[in-house]
């Protein structure tokens, strides 16, 4: 078996995990192109044992601890997705960066281009109140 076929294929898989990582916004997709890429350095793994016709079979073993690690990340992963978007609404990882909460009174920067259309001046004036409402609130 020629050693070039298996890697031009893991090559291939992990460019397109390693665009998915960058280009994707959903949680689910990112975590699904890391899988993508594990895949790859599974398959470099198997195929160099094969040619280098290991007695031990090393790389057959390491692929199998990989995937394990891979199963328990998935779980683990897909647990906490599921648990921040329960409590926020959204898996989407731009949203997800500001982790902090905010005052409702306050406008946030996603929700300045929302806004343009809007008259501001009504806004400005409940604004100082929210934040007399929640100081009061904390103290």
């Amino acid at each position: 078996m020629h050693l070039a076929y298996p890697a031009v294929l893991a090559v291939l898989l992990f460019c397109t995990g390693l665009y998915g990582v960058l280009a994707r916004r959903n949680t689910i997709l990112v975590l699904m192109s890391v899988e993508l890429m594990l895949n790859a350095v599974n398959l470099n793994l198997v195929a160099f044992d094969v040619w280098l016709r290991d007695a031990v079979h090393s790389g057959q073993a390491l692929t199998l601890f990989t995937i394990a690690i891979a199963a328990a990340e998935i779980g683990i992963g897909l647990a906490i997705v599921l648990a921040v978007y329960r409590k926020r609404g959204s898996s989407d990882i731009d949203r997800l960066r500001d982790t902090a909460e905010t005052d409702d009174a306050e406008t946030l920067p996603d929700d300045a281009e929302a806004d343009a259309g809007r008259d501001t001046t009504a806004d400005q004036a409940t604004a100082p109140a929210g934040k007399a409402k929640k100081a009061e609130a904390t103290a």
